[in-house]
């Protein structure tokens, strides 16, 4: 329980919530479904999937490299 309130914690959550919007905006039901607000609470979601599809490159690095933190120094 103490790892979700650690700077590890966070940033596992944040790179699978974008990793997560991103995979569902290219399913097409979820997509209408899910993303299609674009302001309040449901935005976040959408914004999330831009961020994973216009960075994938960035958020995919960031991705590995914690993936290889957690495995070698945790």
């Amino acid at each position: 329980l103490s790892s979700v309130y650690s700077l590890d914690g966070i940033v596992v959550f944040g790179i699978l919530f974008i990793c997560t919007c991103a995979y569902l905006k290219k399913v097409p039901r979820l997509n209408s479904w899910l993303l299609s607000e674009k302001k309040g609470v449901w935005g976040v979601f959408y914004k999330a999937a831009v961020i994973g599809t216009r960075l994938h490159h960035a958020v995919a690095i960031t991705c590995l490299t914690m993936a290889l933190y957690l495995v070698s120094l945790k």
